[in-house]
């Protein structure tokens, strides 16, 4: 049976266990120690994380939703494989996107949606504030949900809905990084003040630095991950 070298996870902290499991399996993803194409088996999960096999099902349903396990018919649970090709692929097209949708929302948006891209970034505020960051990717989304939708452009929020999947694994790689969601609450800030302000220009000009930053943090972590396996 294949040995993962997954250290017992902590068992008297605050947190649900289904989110200490899963984050624990985010980072053996992240830093290489369950490989991309991996199948994962649950009893020697378990085994090695110290827990019982609930957890570690509930943890790979999420890890599917975010875009790091393949679930296969009849075969198991897999590790997605995703690649430095894929990752600059990937937002090349959203960076145009997200700096086009801010550009459009800054002119079209209304005061009830900027109000709610204000309640949504509150959101993201406290759920960092109670280190409740299981589902930060989840609440991401949903503020940059309404920015889409406020750029009143269906087509261009279809596209980047059908992203979506691809798009969690990167930003929730991305925002774990040390750091790096304090730096993302301020863009997000920043972002929101410009379409307030109704400048289009300025808008795009914060969407393209938080796509940049985004980018740039999580090719780092990649790497710093990859070197520690090494």
């Amino acid at each position: 049976m294949k040995k993962y070298r997954l250290l017992p996870v902590s068992l008297d902290t605050y947190r649900p266990l289904r989110e200490v499991v899963c984050a624990a399996l985010r980072a053996a993803i992240i830093g290489g120690v369950l490989e991309p194409g991996e199948r994962l088996m649950e009893i020697k999960m378990a085994e090695e994380l110290g827990v019982s096999r609930t957890p570690i099902r509930e943890a790979i349903r999420v890890l599917e939703q975010e875009g790091f396990v393949e679930i296969l018919p009849r075969r198991g649970a897999y590790v997605m494989d995703i690649s430095i090709k894929d990752i600059t692929d990937v937002y090349e097209i959203r960076m145009a996107l997200d700096v086009l949708a801010a550009g459009l929302a800054a002119e079209r948006i209304t005061e009830q949606e900027l109000a709610l891209l204000r309640k949504r970034l509150d959101i993201i505020r406290e759920v960092v504030e109670h280190d409740d960051m299981g589902k930060i990717g989840e609440y991401d989304w949903a503020f940059h949900e309404v920015l889409y939708k406020a750029s009143k452009n269906d087509r261009l929020f279809g596209i980047i809905n059908n992203l979506r999947e691809q798009l969690t694994r990167l930003r929730v790689t991305s925002m774990n990084y040390r750091g790096r969601i304090k730096d993302t609450i301020l863009e997000h800030e920043l972002l929101v003040e410009s379409i307030a302000s109704r400048s289009p220009e300025l808008a795009r000009q914060r969407a393209f630095e938080h796509m940049r930053n985004a980018e740039r943090t999580l090719l780092q972590a990649i790497e710093e991950a990859r070197s520690v396996k090494l």
